[in-house]
């Protein structure tokens, strides 16, 4: 989307610079917001626990608060915090599902069958069942491990980091765009 804006952006450069200068906002526009939706979001394991960052914010759930792990609409964690989905990692649609194959459901860990059977969101070939499976094996090696027998919490809620520079560019950008086709 960057790169297409972009062009359009040259070539409207080239052809008018004027007109570039009023449509600048309103081509920077898709771009942001579709970084800001798709390519910004993420799942972060580490050896602290899980970082979910969503479009507008980031939460650090550490390993002992971690309950439980399910895939039915997206990738979502069950904590003693509450329950936090990630939105880098939905579950597969129907036609995903209906073509994945034996290989999808071999090397999971034992967590995801914990329901009595595997749901399409614990597919290998799923965003949702590639992070699921990563996070449930970490969970289950320092479950086998002792560390999560008796989980201590260091802290009454999980650190929360609010995303406000892309909001706020992509509000910038969309009043931006609305002024300048009006005023310039």
């Amino acid at each position: 989307m960057a790169v297409l804006c972009g062009i359009a952006l040259v070539s409207t450069v080239l052809t008018d610079p004027g007109a570039a200068l009023r449509l600048a906002p309103a081509l920077a526009l898709p771009a942001v917001v579709v970084w800001a939706l798709f390519g910004r979001p993420a799942v972060i394991v580490s050896d602290a626990g899980v970082e979910v960052r969503n479009v507008l914010r980031t939460v650090r759930l550490p390993w002992p608060s971690i309950e439980r792990i399910d895939t039915k609409y997206a990738l979502t964690l069950y904590t003693a915090y509450g329950s936090y989905a990630a939105w880098a990692a939905p579950a597969p649609s129907r036609v995903q599902a209906m073509g994945s194959g034996p290989q999808d459901l071999s090397h999971l860990p034992e967590s995801s069958y914990a329901a009595g059977g595997v749901r399409p969101g614990d597919l290998l070939s799923s965003a949702s069942g590639q992070a699921a499976a990563h996070i449930r094996r970490r969970w289950e090696d320092l479950r086998d491990a002792g560390y999560l027998d008796a989980p201590r919490l260091e802290r009454d809620t999980p650190e929360v980091r609010w995303h406000l520079r892309p909001a706020t560019a992509v509000l910038l950008l969309a009043v931006s765009a609305v002024l300048s086709s009006r005023y310039l």
